[in-house]
């Protein structure tokens, strides 16, 4: 996700707001250029943001889950069903980088306080989470590292 959105600011984002910048230019003052100075500050959203995204790409590392052996601990990447105990449903998360979290497709941050409370503990364990909402308590029920 990061590469695309790095290929999409290099070849859209920058030549789009570099023309943008040169029309405003060309419309005369540039003290009073309302439309030159939102294209600057877009600029620099753009540059900063690809600094942002090769600085992080430089410093990642990736993790193939699928090569670690299958003790049922909960780690980085794995795969985890919940039973919650405080409504009695049953839900299913992957623990993955803050890039990548996504509740919607069942992926959350490891910094999350439900991946924080599920890491190192071991399938069968139950963990007490304080979620915003309150104390929710889950049950492990499975670990996958797919």
């Amino acid at each position: 996700m990061l590469r695309e959105e790095l290929r999409r600011l290099k070849t859209e984002a920058r030549p789009r707001v570099i023309h943008a910048i040169a029309d405003a230019r060309g419309h005369g003052d540039l003290k009073e250029n309302a439309e030159y100075h939102a294209a600057k500050e877009e600029q620099g959203f753009i540059e900063g943001r690809i600094q942002e995204i090769e600085s992080r790409l430089a410093n990642a590392e990736v993790i193939d889950v699928t090569k670690l052996a299958n003790k049922g601990r909960v780690v980085f990447g794995a795969t985890v069903e919940l039973f919650d105990e405080t409504d009695g449903k049953s839900v299913s998360y992957r623990i993955v980088g803050e890039d990548e979290a996504d509740i919607a497709a069942g992926s959350i941050s490891v910094g999350s306080p439900i991946a924080r409370a599920m890491i190192g503990r071991n399938q069968g364990d139950v963990a007490v989470v304080t979620t915003p909402a309150g104390e929710r308590t889950f049950e492990i029920v499975k670990v996958d590292y797919v």
